[in-house]
């Protein structure tokens, strides 16, 4: 299971670790952050569907310089910690423990998708510890010399307000259809239980709209090599 099933039935029930920021005058993003404008390295946001190739796409933005914050990583690390462990068995029982007595992410992800209040309280205990390990994260790499920018590679990047901390927001396309048979090969999920969980979340279309550049992942990895080498050189020649 990954991050970006752990979407809010309502976005706006979502815990914030900061006042998500207002547009300037000018129609862009004005940032007030703890962690904004450290120094002038941009903040690159990934957004795109399940199994588009968003890893992808912020893999060949990091050979070119950037580091990458993964939030699927992330809470990973956290399932990880005997705290989070036990409060999350708590919540939703003993049954989400596998064998080893480590958390059964699949038997979660059936649990909380099938009660919209259960989905809510998994977030309320993940996300508010997701967010401020990522502020960390921003702040530490602002402050690395060799780092060219940074990328946010979240799943629910939109849901949470974090659009409003991006530089630049890039979209990553990709058919439906390709979506389906990557995730089903990943042995991450159905084609079914793919639109279960993108209906918890904002719309694509809303997410593309929003976008600065998009990146088109239809074709070959050496297509879309060279479409994030163009992204890249834009954003830092701005």
């Amino acid at each position: 299971m990954y991050l970006c099933t752990f979407a809010s039935p309502c976005p706006r029930r979502i815990f914030f670790l900061f006042q998500p920021t207002p547009l300037d005058c000018s129609g862009h993003r004005a940032y007030t952050s703890g962690v904004d404008k450290l120094s002038k390295k941009p903040i690159i946001g990934i957004l795109g569907g399940i199994g588009s190739g968003k890893s992808t796409v912020t893999g060949e933005f990091v050979k070119l310089g950037c580091k990458a914050i993964d939030a699927d990583r992330i809470v990973r690390e956290f399932f990880e910690q005997e705290p989070i462990k036990k409060q999350i068995a708590a919540s939703f029982g003993d049954g989400i423990l596998d064998s080893a007595g480590k958390i059964d992410r699949k038997k979660l992800a059936d649990i909380v998708f099938s009660d919209g209040n259960k989905l809510s309280l998994l977030n309320s205990i993940i996300h508010p510890l997701v967010l401020a390990r990522a502020e960390e994260l921003i702040a530490r790499y602002k402050d690395e010399p060799a780092v060219k920018a940074i990328v946010l590679d979240m799943p629910l990047l939109v849901e949470v307000g974090w659009e409003k901390l991006c530089d630049k927001l890039v979209f990553v396309d990709c058919n439906p259809k390709i979506r389906a048979e990557r995730a089903k090969k990943a042995g991450v999920f159905s084609k079914n239980q793919l639109k279960i969980r993108e209906n918890f979340q904002i719309s694509l279309d809303k997410k593309k709209n929003i976008t600065d550049n998009t990146i088109d992942n239809n074709s070959d990895f050496l297509a879309l090599v060279r479409q994030v080498a163009n992204v890249f050189t834009e954003i830092m020649s701005n």
